[in-house]
């Protein structure tokens, strides 16, 4: 739902998840909790992040737009999450991409 979709999910992730596995999702989020150390929500955070950072380096679509993929209702919410995640802003993250890719092409 997160790194294969090209849209805004359809339904919510506790719901698919627990479709999905044919348990309650309250009796997976416990397990989840206790074998990996944080809750399903924050793993679904960290990987939607990590996939906002791969949209932001392949430079094809503004903030609104990955957003908007995303499922985040808005550019402020997508760019808070990113910063408590990363500790940077998504503009820094691609001006730090953007020197990185030119400091490659030097080479």
């Amino acid at each position: 739902m997160i790194h294969y979709a090209d849209e805004e999910p359809k339904e919510n992730y506790s719901d698919y998840i627990s479709k999905k596995l044919g348990y309650d999702y309250t009796y997976l989020a416990n397990i989840f909790s206790e074998v990996k150390g944080i809750t399903i929500q924050q793993f679904i955070i960290i990987n939607k992040i990590e996939k906002v950072k791969e949209l932001i380096l392949y430079d094809e679509l503004n903030l609104t737009e990955i957003s908007y993929r995303m499922g985040y209702s808005s550019v402020a919410h997508l760019s808070n999450q990113f910063k408590k995640v990363t500790g940077l802003a998504p503009s820094v993250f691609k001006q730090m991409g953007r020197k990185r890719k030119s400091n490659l092409e030097d080479y």
